[in-house]
């Protein structure tokens, strides 16, 4: 059985469409089989070496020779995007345009809408406290926001107790009742407003 013969070029087999010329190392008369570029700048452009100064060109090649570390790593990123133009994630068209937004996209089911909306009111959420639970009920009779301070309590207090006093009121029930609300509500605070400031202070 004949073996079949394989037709895959050798390894240093001269390059098949190498000139019918001789080395161009100097003083060398020896075929010549193989190229190498010239520079960096003419890659297209060739030596044509035999095959023992070839190995010998090849040994001292160096890409970068005669460039600066800077230049070396300007090269070195843009052979990673293959010298193509790049833009900052999130613009388009050119580094100049405009950066993309929300509103730039297509959105007919309003999903970033939503979402625009939920981040908007975590944001408010997070930026006004939460009056605790059991004082909301007395910061409303009072009038009054959270966080609220000991001074301003008694100041609010004072005003809204001689507002409802009956003896501003002509005996007025009504009045007697919201005086009692009143007193209620700003003893609740000020107990959690002392308890808050004694738990600091430990």
């Amino acid at each position: 059985m004949t073996k079949p013969r394989n037709t895959r070029a050798r390894a240093f087999d001269p390059d098949p469409d190498a000139p019918q010329r001789c080395c161009d190392m100097p003083n060398c008369s020896n075929a010549a089989g193989y190229r190498a570029p010239r520079s960096r700048e003419t890659l297209n452009q060739y030596y044509w070496f035999c095959l023992e100064h070839v190995r010998e060109y090849n040994a001292r090649w160096d890409y970068y020779k005669g460039m600066s570390p800077g230049q070396i790593e300007a090269h070195l990123q843009a052979d990673a995007r293959w010298d193509r133009p790049t833009w900052t994630f999130g613009q388009t068209g050119s580094p100049k345009n405009h950066t993309t937004t929300e509103e730039d996209i297509l959105d007919p089911l309003d999903i970033l809408g939503r979402s625009r909306r939920s981040r908007a009111e975590q944001a408010r959420a997070r930026a006004t406290p939460v009056a605790p639970h059991p004082l909301r009920e007395a910061l409303a009779v009072l009038g009054l926001s959270w966080p609220v301070s000991m001074e301003d309590a008694k100041t609010q207090y004072r005003t809204l107790a001689r507002r409802h006093h009956p003896d501003t009121n002509n005996g007025d029930r009504a009045a007697e009742e919201r005086l009692k609300q009143i007193n209620v509500a700003f003893t609740t605070l000020r107990t959690h407003l002392m308890s808050e400031g004694l738990e600091k202070t430990n």
